[in-house]
């Protein structure tokens, strides 16, 4: 259907889509939301290598694909390299990568397939700087082969292997900071966004077309199924998640931090605000909570310290 032209103007994300109604993706699934995002962030001008993951699937099967854009998929801990891999054919080739009229490389992968099991092709693509974006899409857990626990699930958490109950057995491991361990690397970009705030994303999107060298964007995205949270509320817990400062927006560039928040004075939200939404939560004790809530407000202060540092 065609957008009337003042209909364009009133929007306050590019109104083209690419990602194609018949996908397999869950009710209220945050990466599916992602995906759609980036796509319209760079419309025809990305090809994405996508590992053993949700997306895979949501993708589709050869020969059929949900989204505008070149796919390549691959094996479960190699989509960092595959990103290098695609950018050096590209650059063969005569191709311009990156910039506001280049080809856009994006690796879109899960957590369980970044955090775990692709952290070493993350850190080679980092480490060798390609021109290229590695998004890591958060969910916290592996959820397309059983919701079992990933080094991004937060403690507390119920999953498949970790299921709680009368022994309650939950994570017990802190979520592990991979923005952290990213930005250790110095690279041209980093930066955290949720599919709650489009236009931060977006913007983020962009920056990462226009900057040189490589780019990670953390990006959290709840998932109704494995969350056990109802799947119309995808976006308020995305939000929330913002705003109770367990998962802050901000950026990282030229060694310096910025966050993208509305007030850093502002007070955070309880944290049990985000919690009591979602089922893989119900099993944990106030004391449980308390510590929860004690470990987001310490890496928040630390977070306002580095950005207050290179104000």
């Amino acid at each position: 259907m065609e957008i009337p032209e003042n209909v364009k103007k009133r929007l306050s994300l590019p109104a083209e889509e690419y990602f194609y109604a018949g996908h397999t993706a869950c009710q209220g699934c945050g990466a599916a939301l992602g995906l759609r995002y980036v796509l319209k962030a760079y419309k025809n001008r990305a090809i994405f290598t996508i590992p053993a993951c949700c997306s895979t699937i949501i993708a589709g099967a050869w020969p059929y694909l949900t989204f505008g854009a070149p796919l390549f998929q691959t094996a479960f801990e190699t989509t960092g390299a595959v990103i290098g891999g695609i950018e050096a054919g590209l650059k063969a080739k005569g191709y311009k990568v990156k910039g506001e009229d280049g080809i856009m490389v994006v690796g879109w992968a899960g957590d369980g397939g970044t955090a775990d099991i692709g952290l070493q092709a993350l850190s080679g693509f980092l480490e060798r700087d390609h021109d290229g974006l590695y998004i890591m899409y958060d969910n916290e857990a592996y959820m397309n082969t059983g919701i079992q626990r990933s080094s991004s699930t937060p403690k507390g958490a119920w999953t498949t292997n970790t299921p709680g109950g009368k022994k309650h057995f939950l994570e017990q491991k802190p979520k592990k900071k991979v923005i952290d361990i990213v930005i250790a690397h110095k690279p041209a970009y980093a930066a955290t966004a949720s599919i709650a705030f489009p236009e931060d994303f977006i913007r983020k999107l962009k920056k990462a077309q226009k900057i040189k060298g490589a780019s990670f964007i953390q990006l959290f995205a709840p998932c109704p199924t494995g969350w056990r949270s109802p799947t119309d509320k995808s976006i308020e817990l995305a939000r929330l998640a913002v705003q109770t400062a367990y998962f802050p927006l901000f950026e990282y560039e030229g060694g310096k931090y910025k966050i993208n928040m509305p007030s850093t004075k502002k007070e955070p939200k309880p944290l049990e605000e985000y919690l009591k939404l979602q089922g893989r939560f119900k099993y944990m004790t106030k004391e449980d909570i308390a510590a929860l809530q004690e470990w987001v407000l310490r890496e928040w202060e630390e977070l306002k310290k580095k950005a207050e540092m290179f104000k």
